[in-house]
């Protein structure tokens, strides 16, 4: 392939265009779950099974997890969380295994699955490429002796068993582009986003970002900024289709907040949401936690992968949040009308130094069928993938084909078993 870094601007974007337009990785549409009007994902942060199921700082938690349907052997799929988040609205790391921020409209750049190489957090890599075109995702290792953790016996991406090797037909697809050629529509809710929209924002305290002059504005001050936004929590603003926005169907201004005009909780209240919502809460709301966001904020202080090695605060908040977006979404006319569901997922065990699983919850609640089920099969943020489209009617895409992804039917019809 030429190489674009000698071409000019123009020619690599039509170079770019004419690729992304060939996708070679979606399958047959997957069956098994009703169709669906509207789904919601909840996105919760860095905490395993065991750290949220019986946890008494996470009562509503617990409490949904019982009265709605419950994945008792869900597992995410690698680390960090931006390549849990990928593979969650794309059914692959598309080459990322770093919680790198994206090379915003960067034309020039070769992506990760067109060069093979990965974007790791060590070594030490650039920015993410915009995602696009066709290429070789990264392989996934039981074992991460290399990257997030370097030592034996490291880290576990699945279940210590499986790894997935690169897959080469994968495709810089996400859910976002098929929702949009199918006529349907979709929506990123991210807590804190700033009033400037997300368009070059890697992180943000709902006003300033990493690029404001907060000393300039604000003479005296000393605080850093609170990054409660965080890009690597907002997957499509990864892809090269969303950052161009072409379609104004599938562009940034599809990424808005909680609060305001077009937000969250104004779209809950007017019933007008889109097909598929991706919320995600700042980053002391769903538990992440941050060094300078004050005590109820604070990172854990033991990551042993035990709950007694958690800020009881940093759950209890996180928790409350959960709690306060699944009230506004029961509220909401959307859900007392046709088929909808809400799913509640926790994005990896960060704590999941062998011989601890990376394990995490997984929650569907859906205002038809059963509710109370326990589900004992196998699934994985693939199988979420799977199980979206499926309710939409979209082909399977990336790892979602896979023969050994199952699609979580008892969880989304009330059909399930231990």
């Amino acid at each position: 392939m030429t190489d674009m870094k000698h071409q000019s601007p123009i020619l690599a974007l039509l170079v770019i265009a004419m690729v992304g337009t060939v996708f070679g990785a979606e399958g047959a549409v997957p069956k098994g779950v009703p169709h669906l009007d509207h789904v919601f994902v909840i996105m919760m942060e860095n905490h395993g099974y065991s750290q949220i199921l019986n946890n008494p700082n996470a009562p509503f938690a617990n409490k949904y997890a019982r009265s709605a349907n419950l994945a008792t052997n869900y597992f995410a799929v690698a680390h960090p969380s931006s390549t849990n988040y990928l593979e969650i609205v794309g059914a692959s790391n598309f080459g990322v295994h770093s919680d790198n921020n994206p090379d915003w409209h960067n034309a020039n750049c070769s992506t990760n699955l067109a060069s093979g190489t990965v974007n790791t957090d060590n070594p030490a890599s650039p920015n993410v490429c915009p995602i696009a075109g066709m290429g070789t995702d990264a392989a996934t290792p039981a074992f991460d002796s290399t990257n997030e953790v370097q030592s034996v016996p490291g880290d576990i991406n699945i279940d210590g068993v499986q790894s997935i090797p690169a897959a080469q037909n994968t495709s810089g697809k996400m859910i976002g582009d098929q929702l949009v050629e199918a006529g349907l529509s979709w929506k990123s809710y991210q807590e804190n986003l700033p009033p400037s929209g997300a368009d070059g924002v890697n992180f943000a305290d709902g006003f300033f970002t990493d690029s404001s002059n907060i000393p300039g504005v604000l003479p005296g001050e000393t605080q850093s900024l609170v990054k409660l936004y965080a890009a690597k929590h907002n997957p499509f603003v990864y892809f090269r289709s969303v950052q161009e926005g072409e379609n104004p169907r599938n562009s940034l201004k599809n990424v808005v907040g909680f609060e305001g005009p077009r937000g969250l909780f104004d779209d809950l209240a007017s019933g007008h949401v889109p097909s598929f919502s991706l919320i995600a809460p700042n980053q002391c709301n769903d538990q992440h936690g941050r060094g300078n966001g004050g005590p109820q904020c604070d990172f854990d202080p033991n990551d042993n992968g035990t709950q007694s090695g958690l800020n009881p605060a940093l759950i209890y908040l996180g928790d409350v949040t959960l709690r306060t977006l699944v009230n506004a979404i029961h509220g909401s006319s959307v859900w007392h009308r046709g088929r909808s569901a809400i799913v509640v997922v926790w994005d990896e065990n960060d704590y999941s130094l062998a011989p601890t699983t990376n394990q995490v919850v997984a929650i569907v609640d859906t205002n038809y069928g059963e509710h109370g089920v326990r589900s004992g099969k196998r699934y994985t943020h693939f199988s979420l993938t799977k199980s979206i489209e499926a309710a939409f009617g979209l082909p399977c895409l990336n790892h979602a084909c896979d023969a050994n992804v199952s699609v979580m039917s008892d969880l989304f019809s009330g059909r399930g078993e231990d």
